[in-house]
């Protein structure tokens, strides 16, 4: 004896939610308001991706004249063609790639003699070009470019550690 199986009708089937992507949870609004902002400026042709020709064009406003194998080391670092998600996320992953606070600031916590939250700058140009993975006078003078130093030339490596992480205040 054959059942017969009931069918109910539920109604149109539901899709399934898209899950958001965790690039997005990485950055505050404001934030990815100026990644926009810069990815808008970079995409010189405005199609909504960046090329080889928008980065060689972005920098050369810039001074810059980049070889084609640069660019293209450059194009190469993503997966995907870059459009705003990608290139958010290769934000997300450099930014990422950085230590958490507290280790960076015990590396330099190392060498404050005082435990006082500073170093004076010309110490630390010494042990950052003389010591371990050693910094070229350039790197430091970058490094500096920027950096919270008073008036004696006391370089806040709290305040620094903050600005690397979290972007200055002016920001």
């Amino acid at each position: 004896m054959a059942t017969k199986s009931r069918i109910i009708k539920k109604g149109p089937k539901k899709r399934a939610a898209r899950a958001t992507s965790n690039v997005f949870a990485m950055f505050d609004q404001t934030q990815i308001q100026e990644f926009k902002e810069a990815f808008n400026m970079i995409d010189q042709n405005n199609d909504g991706f960046i090329c080889k020709e928008d980065l060689h064009d972005m920098l050369a406003s810039l001074g810059q004249e980049p070889t084609d194998a640069y660019l293209e080391a450059m194009i190469a670092e993503a997966n995907s063609p870059i459009n705003f998600t990608m290139f958010l996320t290769m934000f997300g992953e450099k930014l990422n790639g950085t230590d958490p606070e507290d280790v960076i600031k015990n590396a330099f916590a190392c060498f404050d003699e005082e435990s006082c939250g500073y170093i004076h700058e010309d110490r630390l140009r010494e042990l950052m070009t003389t010591m371990g993975d050693r910094f070229t006078e350039d790197e430091v003078d970058e490094m500096y470019r920027g950096a919270p130093i008073n008036s004696e030339g006391m370089f806040d490596y709290h305040a620094f550690v903050r600005m690397i992480k979290h972007g200055s205040k002016d920001e």
